[in-house]
């Protein structure tokens, strides 16, 4: 059976953007240096994304991080999932209308209107097609946004949580975590490079 892993990258003081995101700055002020782990050379780090995408049987994205990506500015040859490299998993929009227009028609969209915990199950059943195909077991990902991620670990539909943990304080942004989600942890797989400390938990 697929995992659900949500996969996310955080700032020390526990934000996934900066201050202000919004249409052209969509990570916020500052919040580019969250990933600067995904887009570096460092052999290490180049390996846990090569990993985490390669495990990839479908990937459920929320509407604002999907306006981002398909926008103007947005996923291109060179950047896409996995950030070197274009994915080709399915994806998995929650929204609450289908966009009358989709840029990137080279991948495979999902929109999703019943709600978070419908393209979950849409995405399992999707991913579970992808590991069948493919002879391997693969995951179903939460990328984002932030409050896809925080609202499905407060209902309790993630098995793990895989956190990158940049050495920057940003003092603002979009927090993961809200107020009155309690979930209990347990820590799988630390690993240290340059740019982050990647943190892997089995959700409880």
């Amino acid at each position: 059976m697929t995992r659900v892993v949500a996969d996310i990258s955080i700032s020390l003081d526990g934000y996934v953007t900066g201050p202000d995101p919004g249409p052209g700055n969509g990570l916020g002020t500052g919040g580019e240096a969250l990933h600067t782990w995904a887009f570096s050379d460092d052999a290490d780090e180049k390996r846990l994304l090569s990993r985490a995408t390669s495990r990839s049987g479908a990937v459920v994205m929320g509407r604002t991080l999907f306006d981002i990506v398909d926008g103007p500015d947005g996923w291109n040859d060179e950047t896409g999932y996995g950030a070197g490299e274009v994915g080709t998993p399915p994806f998995v929009v929650v929204t609450s209308a289908t966009p009358v227009h989709v840029r990137l028609t080279d991948l495979r969209w999902t929109f999703a209107t019943a709600g978070l915990e419908d393209a979950i199950a849409t995405a399992k059943d999707q991913a579970a097609q992808e590991s069948s195909r493919r002879g391997e077991d693969l995951d179903t990902v939460l990328m984002g946004g932030g409050a896809l991620i925080g609202s499905a670990l407060a209902a309790g539909l993630v098995d793990v949580l895989s956190i990158h943990l940049a050495p920057v304080v940003l003092g603002g942004g979009t927090p993961l975590f809200g107020a009155g989600t309690q979930r209990e942890l347990r820590l799988t797989e630390t690993v240290a490079t340059p740019n982050a400390t990647h943190l892997t938990y089995d959700v409880l």
